[in-house]
């Protein structure tokens, strides 16, 4: 027999037996009452079936997305040298790939969560059918029925539908699990749920979870650590916790049962790690070093700034885009910032009491809770932030946030019930009440060859608040303005030797106002005629107006404004630092002057990369287009072109800075002096006093500091820049010597270095500058054809000239006469060569 009429005999069959079944139905449904209405009953709950199915189905998302599905993922910060320093997130979440779960790790979940993922096709039918009964059975009840869902129906729940407890959620459940088996291999589907299952403690995904309970990662966890971890997705909240150990216990053992009954470990492996305890380590929030707190929050603010805070603000933001960020945080020289702020601000208070509480809670409610959402902390030796519980006449009790209360010493009169406060332990029970110090300040310190902020401290400590003084504290600078509005009277013409006046100077500001007298710090008397370099070392006000007024106070704001200070009117007053501005712009400007007048734009952020490493934003924002040719052209290797602007002259720059080491050496930073490195600066006391200002550093570091309550007020008679700022940047140094260089600023081409006498700023032809730290004669710098002329009268100068020749016609004619005859002498030489210094 043929194929062809084999087929013929199977259709032929086939439509017999249809015939007959077609026969025996309209047979039954004329006879039977009941078979009709059965039948009738079958149709209407399959065509039931068949809307709900398109229904529910036609909503939902597609599983395709899951193709292309990017989790939220945190933002990892990295220092400068590339480790990480932080990290933005509101949970933990770490990616792995499937070949990164181990073996063990994915079957204890099996055996806790779907025992037969690897055959059914999204849907297990027999724990179905039992989450039914359940379900049935729980009803009006109040409690919740078990799952019965699948792995693959618990991935469509954690990231296409939701969490919603009905009939519906589950059936959308089971639709999208079908849908997802079809899209997806069993390895990517697994994948997907180790990543993203919650699993407690703001953790999603078991390497996450692995870090918040065991602090490891998932290829070393032991068996019985893996079962644990594998309970958590039934109630994550409740196993992790101390007062539910023996219910978890309960739960992990019957795990690893499951997994003896499946062939995924030996009997003596499942006893084994029977009997070992769960092993959690308290919960902690990341092991990051709280030195960099008001740097790494600069860097969010700016993040956010830039690319949104969450998912809903575009694909890279702060808490949900993966972001890799490179950061200029210098770790050694943060923590030695935050170290030399803090000690300048408690010497500063000392001696001063207790200055109250760092903020107030509701005692009525729940201290606890309220102390731990404040999210208040300090890492200053062995400090404590608390509540004070209790306050009774000279007793008093403080609180923890793990709910321990404590003996509390040292009560200041007015300290209460509610004041949350620091305190440092006693003894091994007892607390002393600690004052933070209420004057605060911001430190920032800056390469200047790049414009990378290499580490800024906006205050005591940034867990008690995020105001940052380094960036957002507006303050008037004082007379670490100063260097800039003599090195606009340099362009003008000027020279470090000019002499000018210190000496009164009035303006008349109309008949409303009168007439306006600037004076000199402490209201010191003028001191005449005094070369420019003595007026900045000496910081002179009267001495800075004159120059301010001869060089015209739209220059100098013009200078301000492009080195970066800020943008102010032509007055006076400001030539004295009466404008705002803040610490990060005062350390740029001044980093213009020690890279000899070309700035560079702060930044504290190198570059950024995305999820999957391309660089999104960079802070170079330079190209270079032929820098990635197939073939050599012949031609010479591309180069990029410099980076920065020229925002004041190289010779000017660099004058200021050679005035500005005077600064350090003999004048009003000479505290700094002991250094004995080539240090620049120059201190600022505003009026009040209500702010003591020290800025400068060498050729590769500038570092600036202030100091002064978050609503100015007088911070005492006695304080200046000399005596408070700049000691914190001494400190600085100190704690980080080996970075700063030995070598001074290197003068550019066309600078002549003089000898000159420092008071008169006169010419010297006789004598050289000693090592003395205020030496008679000094090297002084100068633009070429500025120097001091000659200062000898013509008869002296004639008298001279004419010894000189003298000597040298009778020392060469006695060398050539015997064999060359007698020598012309050039009389013009000495005046050629331009004398001698």
């Amino acid at each position: 027999m043929t194929v062809g009429s084999q087929l013929n005999t199977y259709l032929g069959r086939a439509r017999g037996d249809l015939s007959a079944l077609r026969t025996n139905f309209v047979a039954r449904w004329r006879e039977s009452r009941l078979f009709r209405w059965f039948a009738g009953l079958c149709a209407a709950g399959l065509l039931f079936v068949v809307v709900a199915y398109y229904a529910i189905g036609a909503g939902l998302p597609s599983a395709d997305r899951l193709l292309t599905y990017q989790p939220p993922l945190p933002t990892m910060v990295r220092g400068i040298d590339g480790e990480i320093v932080n990290s933005y997130a509101r949970e933990r979440r770490v990616q792995l790939r499937y070949v990164d779960f181990p073996e063990q790790m994915q079957n204890a979940f099996l055996a806790a969560e779907d025992k037969t993922f690897w055959s059914h096709g999204g849907v297990d039918v027999g724990g179905l059918a039992g989450a039914v009964v359940d379900y049935v059975s729980k009803m009006g009840t109040g409690q919740r029925a078990k799952g019965g869902s699948t792995i693959t129906q618990q991935v469509a729940k954690n990231i296409l539908v939701g969490d919603e407890y009905s009939i519906t959620r589950k059936l959308k459940e089971m639709i999208l699990a079908r849908r997802i088996e079809g899209v997806l291999t069993k390895q990517q589907i697994l994948e997907l749920y180790l990543n993203e299952i919650p699993l407690g403690r703001q953790s999603f995904g078991v390497q996450a979870a692995a870090r918040a309970y065991f602090d490891k990662d998932v290829k070393d966890l032991e068996l019985h650590e893996s079962a644990f971890l594998a309970i958590l997705p039934k109630a994550p909240e409740r196993y992790g916790r101390a007062k539910y150990k023996d219910m978890a216990i309960t739960r992990r053992n019957y795990v690893l049962d499951q997994m003896v009954k499946n062939g995924w470990a030996t009997r003596a492996e499942a006893d084994e790690a029977k009997g070992k305890p769960l092993g959690l380590v308290p919960r902690r929030a990341a092991n990051y070093d709280p030195a960099g707190g008001y740097f790494v929050e600069e860097v969010r603010r700016r993040l956010i700034d830039r690319f949104g805070e969450t998912a809903e603000d575009g694909p890279n933001s702060v808490y949900a885009g993966g972001l890799w960020v490179r950061t200029s945080m210098d770790s050694e020289l943060q923590r030695a910032a935050r170290s030399a702020l803090r000690a300048g601000l408690l010497r500063y208070h000392s001696g001063k009491g207790w200055t109250g509480p760092i903020a107030k809670i509701n005692m009525d409610e729940n201290w606890q809770t309220q102390l731990i959402v404040s999210n208040l902390a300090i890492d200053y030796e062995d400090w404590k932030v608390g509540v004070v519980t209790t306050r009774s006449g000279d007793s008093a009790k403080i609180g923890f946030t793990d709910g321990d209360e404590h003996p509390l010493s040292g009560l200041p009169d007015s300290l209460k019930a509610g004041d949350v406060i620091v305190a440092a332990p006693k003894n091994k029970t007892e607390w002393v009440v600690r004052t933070v110090p209420e004057v605060s300040g911001g430190l920032v310190v800056e390469n200047p060859h790049s414009g990378r902020v290499l580490a800024l401290q906006g205050g005591f400590d940034s867990r008690l608040g995020s105001f940052n003084r380094a960036t957002q504290a507006e303050r008037q600078p004082g007379s670490t303005i100063k260097p800039f509005v003599y090195a606009t009277g340099l362009d003008q013409g000027m020279t470090p030797a000019t002499m000018v006046e210190d000496g009164p100077f009035c303006v008349w500001q109309g008949a409303g106002l009168g007439e306006k007298c600037f004076r000199n710090f402490g209201n010191q008397r003028g001191a005449g005629q005094q070369t420019m370099r003595w007026g900045l070392e000496q910081s002179r006000n009267l001495m800075t107006i004159h120059i301010a007024n001869d060089a015209g106070m739209e220059n100098v704001t013009n200078t301000f404004k492009r080195v970066g200070i800020g943008e102010y009117g032509n007055y006076l007053s400001f030539a004295l630092g009466a404008g705002d501005t803040t610490v990060a712009r005062m350390v740029n400007a001044y980093s213009a002057l020690a890279n000899l007048g070309r700035q560079y734009d702060q930044s504290v952020i190198d570059y950024v990369q995305d999820r999957n490493g391309k660089v999104i934003w960079r802070a170079d924002k330079r190209r270079c287009e032929i820098c990635k040719a197939d073939e050599w052209n012949g031609k010479a290797m591309p180069r990029l072109a410099p980076a920065g602007k020229q925002v004041l002259d190289a010779g000017t720059a660099y004058q200021v800075v050679h005035m500005l080491e005077g600064v350090v050496t003999r004048g009003t930073a000479v505290r700094l002096r002991s250094l004995e490195l080539p240090i620049f600066g120059k201190t600022g006391t505003t009026s009040g006093p209500t702010n003591a200002w020290f800025v400068g550093g060498s050729a590769d570091l500038v570092a600036g500091v202030y100091v002064g309550f978050d609503q100015p007020r007088n911070l005492g008679g006695w304080v200046q820049g000399g005596n408070t700022a700049g000691p914190i940047i001494k400190q600085l140094i100190e704690d980080t010597k080996e970075r700063w260089p030995t070598e001074p600023v290197k003068a550019p081409a066309g600078i002549r270095m003089v000898r000159i006498d420092r008071r008169s700023g006169k010419r010297v032809f006789e004598g050289w500058p000693t090592r003395e730290y205020t030496p008679a004669i000094i090297w002084e710098a100068f633009k070429p054809d500025t120097e001091p002329r000659r200062s000898l009268d013509r008869q002296t100068l004639e008298e001279k000239r004419l010894a000189a020749i003298a000597a040298l016609r009778a020392a060469s004619e006695e060398r050539v006469t015997q064999t060359r005859g007698p020598r012309r002498i050039d009389d013009t030489f000495l005046e050629d060569q331009g004398g001698i210094y």
